[in-house]
């Protein structure tokens, strides 16, 4: 068994980089090393610790069931060293830092929260760079876990353990038509929705089995419209929809909405933006409808970062910003 003072802690660094990657290779980039350097540090570790650690399968490297028991507490261990080094530094000062944060989040919140996020950092953080990547990707949960995106907004079922979540709006939902609709301006009903096509977006397509997607124990909402609702109060009005497009993504409505018939249905905030940059036309819809709570999540390593820290904050002071039921 290798002596602690005569650890060092680079093979520990090397150790939590393949327990997150599960590949050399990956492990190698992320740490700016040779694949050939990673697998030597791992067998120094391993002769060290006198315990195999990882086992080469058809799916990478597969921990042993001794690195599952060792990882977690090693890996608060590097947090806490990092974060008594930050500490050491001085008050955390976005003002002079220079790094990345990557976020993800969908079209809708891209044109609508982040122009928001994106003045208060120009102000604040000059140095900080953006990056947004679809909330939407199947392995969302997975690039959290490995460190790769910042904060996740979306709706979502549950939020497994390792990850924190914090609510920051409450959505509601309007109708949508081009501004010379032949419904002009009256309040739609339950039989327009029947007499025109609507528009949705859903990433689950029309299956009502695929009302959310679960990886990693993270279950996203994939209907970006309460369906539910929707259908309850046409069955119950003895109504079918004419017809209807379902789209995965909310920026290609206002094409779809002009010069048609079409109804859509939306989150207010870009109701809002449309109207005001694209001449389309709000309406309440002639039914009850939930509102939808929006969520931000993290992993629960960056639970005690400065940087982290202050990136949720201002994140939840740009959706507050929307002016919508904010929690």
């Amino acid at each position: 068994m290798i002596a602690f003072d005569k650890l060092d802690l680079n093979l520990i660094r090397v150790f939590d980089a393949v327990m997150e990657e599960r590949s050399v290779l990956r492990a190698s980039q992320r740490l700016h090393l040779s694949p050939s350097a990673v697998s030597h540090a791992l067998g120094r570790l391993r002769e060290g610790l006198g315990e195999e650690i990882f086992v080469r399968t058809g799916q990478g490297m597969t921990p042993t069931h001794y690195a599952y028991q060792i990882s977690e507490p090693l890996r608060s261990a590097l947090r806490s060293i990092g974060e008594t080094l930050a500490g050491a530094a001085g008050p955390f000062n976005p003002g002079s830092i220079d790094r990345s944060f990557v976020i993800a989040a969908n079209d809708y919140l891209s044109a609508t929260l982040l122009p928001q996020l994106n003045r208060q950092l120009r102000s604040a953080a000059p140095g900080i760079d953006l990056v947004i990547t679809p909330v939407t990707r199947l392995d969302l949960a997975e690039q959290i876990d490995l460190g790769r995106i910042d904060v996740a907004l979306g709706m979502f079922r549950s939020v497994p353990e390792r990850l924190r979540s914090r609510p920051i709006l409450l959505q509601e939902e309007v109708l949508v038509c081009r501004g010379d609709h032949p419904l002009g301006s009256a309040q739609a009903t339950l039989a327009d929705l029947a007499r025109y096509p609507l528009a949705v977006v859903s990433l689950g397509g029309t299956d009502a089995n695929s009302d959310y997607i679960l990886e990693r124990g993270l279950a996203r909402q994939t209907d970006m419209y309460d369906r539910g609702a929707l259908e309850n109060a046409l069955a119950q009005a003895g109504l079918t929809l004419r017809r209807q497009v379902v789209l995965p993504h909310f920026l290609a409505l206002p094409l779809l909405l002009e010069d048609s018939e079409l109804l859509a249905i939306m989150p207010r905030p870009l109701a809002r933006t449309f109207a005001r940059t694209m001449g389309l036309m709000i309406k309440e819809l002639p039914y009850p409808v939930a509102h939808q709570q929006l969520e931000m999540v993290w992993h629960g390593n960056n639970e005690n970062d400065p940087s982290q820290r202050w990136l949720q904050e201002q994140v939840a002071c740009a959706a507050k910003a929307l002016d919508v039921h904010d929690v």
